[in-house]
C-alpha cells in the first residue's frame, strides 16, 4: 500500500517560501492535532515537547516559521547564550534541553525531518477518509482519551485515529494485551484463543496488534465469546493489515475498536510496528506474552509495559521451544511472572483492572478435618486387608488404648470399618 509520506532519506529539501501559508486553518486545534500526527512519526519525542509547550496550533506555527528561516532553528548552534527562552532564538521556550546548544542541534534536525511533509500537508484529506469509515479522531483533554497514554511522556501518541468504539478512556480501563509471535504454534494460538475468550468472559478487553499468529488468536477468541477487543494498528485505520485478517479485524471494529496514532493513508513501515507497541503496553492494565522468540518485537512491548509498572505475564512453553524462549527469557530475568489461564491473567491484571480472580474451588474431604494422631492413625491402618488393634497401634506408634479411642471416632466418620475384631480403611 502506497503511504502518503515517505521515510527520511537523508536531508530534507527546503520548503518553498509559499508553502508558508497553509492551505487549512492551522489555529484549528483538531486539524492541527492531525497535521502533526503526519508531520512526526509516531514516538518522535521532539514533537511530542514542541506540542506539549506550545500546544499543537503553536507548534505548527513555530514550524511554519522555521522552515521559512532555518536560522532562526538552529540560531542556538554557535552559542548558548541565544537559547532557552529567548524570543529571537527560535527555541520554543520551557523545552528542558540537557544543554542549550544540543536542544539547538535536536529541533534543527526534527525541523528536517518535518518540512519535507509540510509543503503537502491538509488534514482534512485524512478526516474526510476517517468520516467515510465512520471513524472519530480524539485528542488529549477528549471525553474518549485514554489517561493512560499520559505515562508516556513525550512520547506519548499526538492523537488516536479510531474506528468503532471511540470511548477508549471507558473500555481500556479494564483491559489486557495478549501479544506474542506471528509464526505461532498451534500450543501458542490455542492458548491465545483461550485467554481472549476467558478474559472477554470477565469482563476485559482484549488488546493485540491485529497481526498473524498470537494476536489474531486473541481476537478470535474474545470475538467468539461476544466480548470487546480492540487491535492496535501500525497503519492508517483505512485499510487492515494485514490483508488476510481483514475479515476478523472487520469484526473487531464492528465490535470493539481499532485504532492507530498515524492517519488514514499511512502504511505500516517496520519501525512504526515497534513505535506501536509501547501504545499497547500503556494502554492496557497488564501485558501477556503467549510465544516469543529471543528476537520477537512482543518482548519489546514487554518490556516497555515493565518501565510503565504495568504487570507482566508470560506464558510457559515446551524447554525444546524456540517460540517460547523469548517467554523463558521473561521469566528467567523477573520481568514477567507466570501465568496459563485466564484466572492467572485475571489475577495479575487485578491490582489496576479492579479484578481479583476467585480461588479455584477447594474440596473438602472428610481426613482434612482431623486431628495429629487421627491423621497419623488413620495412615497406620490398612486399606487392603484387616489388622488387630496391637498392629495398627505399633504402625502408628500410639498407645492401643489411645489407639482404641480414635478408631472409634473415625468409624463415626466413615473413614474405618470394624471387620470382626480387625480393622481397615472405609
Amino acid at each position: 500500500m502506497d503511504d502518503l509520506t515517505t521515510p527520511d532519506r537523508g536531508p530534507a529539501p527546503t520548503v518553498p517560501r509559499a508553502a508558508r501559508l497553509l492551505v487549512f486553518d492551522g489555529d484549528d486545534p483538531r486539524l492541527a492535532a492531525a497535521a502533526w500526527s503526519r508531520l512526526a512519526e509516531p514516538g518522535d519525542v521532539v514533537a511530542g515537547a514542541l506540542v506539549a509547550q506550545l500546544g499543537a496550533p503553536g507548534a505548527l506555527a513555530w514550524l511554519v516559521d522555521a522552515v521559512a528561516d532555518p536560522g532562526r532553528a538552529v540560531a542556538g548552534a554557535g552559542g548558548a547564550d541565544a537559547l532557552a527562552g529567548d524570543p529571537g532564538s527560535g527555541v520554543p521556550p520551557g523545552l528542558p534541553p540537557a544543554g542549550r546548544r544540543r536542544a539547538a542541534e535536536r529541533l534543527a534536525a526534527a525541523v528536517g525531518r518535518w518540512a519535507p511533509r509540510l509543503a503537502s500537508l491538509d488534514p482534512r484529506r485524512e478526516l474526510r477518509v476517517l468520516d467515510r469509515c465512520g471513524g472519530t479522531l480524539l485528542l488529549p483533554g477528549d471525553p474518549g482519551w485514554p489517561t493512560r497514554l499520559d505515562d508516556l511522556g513525550p512520547a506519548a501518541p499526538l492523537v488516536l485515529w479510531v474506528r468503532g468504539r471511540a470511548d477508549v478512556a471507558s473500555w481500556s480501563r479494564r483491559s489486557v494485551a495478549v501479544v506474542g509471535a506471528r509464526a505461532a504454534t498451534s500450543y501458542g494460538e490455542r492458548v491465545s484463543a483461550e485467554l481472549g475468550s476467558g478474559l472477554a468472559e470477565r469482563g476485559f478487553t482484549v488488546v493485540s496488534g491485529g497481526a498473524y499468529g498470537i494476536d489474531v488468536a486473541a481476537h478470535r477468541g474474545a470475538v467468539a465469546a461476544e466480548g470487546t477487543t480492540c487491535a492496535v494498528l501500525a497503519g492508517g485505520v483505512d485499510r487492515f493489515y494485514p490483508q488476510g485478517n481483514e475479515d476478523v479485524l472487520r469484526r473487531v471494529a464492528a465490535t470493539g475498536a481499532v485504532l492507530s496514532e498515524v492517519p488514514p493513508g499511512s502504511a505500516p513501515f517496520r519501525q512504526r510496528f515497534l513505535a506501536r507497541n509501547r501504545v499497547i503496553a500503556a494502554l492496557t492494565s497488564a501485558t501477556v506474552v503467549v510465544e516469543a522468540a529471543h528476537r520477537s518485537g512482543a518482548l519489546s512491548t514487554a518490556r516497555r509495559a515493565a518501565e510503565l509498572l504495568r504487570p507482566v505475564g508470560a506464558v510457559p512453553g515446551p524447554v525444546t521451544s524456540m517460540a517460547s524462549a523469548g517467554c523463558h527469557a521473561l521469566l528467567r530475568d523477573a520481568v514477567a511472572v507466570c501465568v496459563t489461564g485466564p484466572d492467572d491473567v485475571a489475577d495479575l491484571a487485578g491490582a489496576v483492572g479492579a479484578e481479583v480472580a476467585a480461588p479455584p474451588p477447594r474440596t473438602e474431604l472428610p481426613r482434612d478435618a482431623l486431628g495429629p494422631d487421627e491423621r497419623v492413625l488413620w495412615d497406620a491402618v490398612p486399606a487392603r486387608s484387616a489388622a488387630s488393634v496391637d498392629s495398627v497401634a505399633r504402625a502408628a506408634g500410639l498407645d492401643p488404648r489411645r489407639v482404641l479411642t480414635l478408631l472409634g471416632g473415625l468409624e463415626r466418620r466413615g473413614l474405618v470399618r470394624r471387620d470382626g475384631g480387625r480393622w481397615r480403611r472405609d
